[in-house]
């Protein structure tokens, strides 16, 4: 997207798929910045396992928080990559003690920095003995790993200067003796971390940390669904869309549905009901990506990803299965925390507007809630973040030729409603529906909602739509 390129971010998640040593590799790529949208979120609903990238100098953000508590909420097991240790950084054991203190993970470091900053030389493998070292060449390159015969071998001392090995020896033997033990059964459950070292950017550390991911990892689990838990070795192909994403190629104006093969074998031509609306549908036209590449599949199996290109009917959440029973209820909303009306200023352009704001609707990037007296002759969005908006807004102008106006609104919390409204509500509320038309309410500030909570504590309000309730994630109730 030139978005991206223009503010040198990545706004929305990637797919990639590739093979590496015997393993086919599905890699959902989420962005890295502040403002995460639900994109981000949702793809956690599609994954096996987490890889988890910290800044060695920041540590862990408030984004990468909330990410890592849908990753708890869901068992999803977590391997952490502590990057830029080319770089000034805060200190590793600071960084260890920051995973356990602040997200309640067991952290094993399965490799230990030789240094930090200018002073960094490499990494010791704790498992294997071995010690990767580190040279600043361009692109980024290493020698070859190198066994070292313990703590004292003259090869580790020699590749860093006294202090700095004096500091290694003593950081290693800490973790050695008062470090958790390994257990592989509280990684597959999300308790405890892998945790890697490394630079990216020079292309350091990367190799160990997808050997040891494809080590420790668990293959493909199964899902639960209406029919119960589905396996993923059950001969019924079955999946889940996850995301949608249009105008994909600019040329085309196509439309692409991305499906989380959950169970069976998908072949090319198969037909599989689409369990929303009962129809089938002949898969034909199914793609896997790598970036802007495209390359159409003739098979794939549980924990492959598919593009299916040219679906129109394809909304997210939506199963596709060879057994109509079967429904997986995946793909939740994450309340909303940023507000805005959006203004079409130019009558000329209203079909266009309508259209763009329609597909970018079906895509998720924003919701869309309508105010039940009208106050605001504007179209009412929420997100998760406020970059959010600006995406609608590029969209609209890049890909429909609409350029448009954005207000903030006053509000900053949604909450469900389940009982009769009171005849009074505390200023600043506003009564609204969703998109499904379900009621709710909209709040200024949390003042505002412990407020109406205190004066009203009959009603009950929820976090979550009723939809998104059936998927198990926190909701807050009152």
């Amino acid at each position: 997207m030139e978005l991206e390129k223009q503010r040198g971010i990545s706004v929305s998640s990637t797919v990639l798929q590739f093979d590496y040593d015997a393993y086919r590799i599905n890699l959902l790529d989420t962005p890295g910045h502040r403002d995460f949208s639900e994109d981000t979120y949702r793809v956690l609903t599609a994954v096996d396992s987490v890889i988890m990238v910290l800044d060695a100098a920041n540590g862990i953000e408030s984004r990468t928080r909330k990410l890592f508590e849908v990753c708890r909420q869901r068992k999803v097991p977590i391997f952490t990559f502590i990057n830029k240790l080319d770089r000034p950084t805060r200190e590793p054991l600071e960084l260890i003690d920051q995973l356990e203190r602040e997200l309640d993970l067991k952290p094993y470091p399965m490799n230990w920095p030789l240094g930090t900053g200018r002073d960094f030389r490499g990494v010791y493998d704790r498992v294997s003995k071995q010690v990767c070292l580190f040279e600043r060449t361009p692109g980024g390159a290493y020698r070859a790993p190198e066994a070292v015969h313990g703590l004292d071998d003259p090869l580790l001392a020699e590749s860093m200067d006294q202090e700095t090995y004096e500091r290694f020896v003593e950081e290693v033997q800490m973790l050695e003796q008062i470090g958790p033990r390994w257990d592989e059964a509280e990684v597959a459950a999300g308790h405890m971390t892998p945790v890697f070292f490394g630079s990216a950017m020079n292309n350091f550390g990367v190799q160990l940390l997808l050997d040891g991911f494809l080590r420790h990892s668990p293959p493909p689990l199964g899902r639960q669904s209406s029919a119960g838990l589905l396996a993923a070795e059950d001969p019924r192909f079955s999946g889940f869309v996850f995301k949608i994403q249009g105008n994909m190629d600019p040329r085309h104006r196509d439309r692409v549905a991305f499906l989380r093969v959950c169970s069976g074998r998908f072949s090319r031509d198969m037909a599989a009901f689409h369990c929303r609306t009962g129809k089938r549908l002949k898969l034909s036209n199914a793609h896997k990506l790598f970036g802007q590449e495209r390359e159409i599949i003739d098979e794939a199996y549980a924990g492959d990803i598919l593009g299916l290109v040219g679906y129109p009917d394809l909304k997210m959440g939506d199963t596709l299965s060879e057994d109509p029973a079967v429904v997986y209820r995946e793909t939740p909303h994450f309340p909303a925390e940023c507000f805005a009306f959006l203004q079409n200023p130019s009558p000329a352009k209203y079909k266009p507007f309508r259209r763009g704001l329609e597909q970018l609707l079906n895509e998720e990037v924003v919701q869309s809630f309508s105010l039940k007296n009208g106050a605001h002759n504007a179209v009412l969005l929420a997100a998760v973040g406020p970059l959010q908006f600006d995406v609608v807004q590029f969209r609209l102008e890049s890909e429909y030729g609409v350029a448009t106006k954005l207000e903030p609104a006053p509000w900053a919390l949604a909450r469900w409603l389940e009982a009769p409204l009171p005849a009074l509500l505390p200023s600043g509320a506003q009564v609204a529906e969703d998109g499904a038309g379900q009621p709710m309410l909209l709040f200024k500030s949390e003042w505002d909602l412990g407020y109406f909570r205190k004066e009203h504590p009959g009603i009950v309000l929820h976090e979550l739509s009723p939809r998104d309730r059936s998927t198990g994630l926190t909701q807050t109730a009152g």
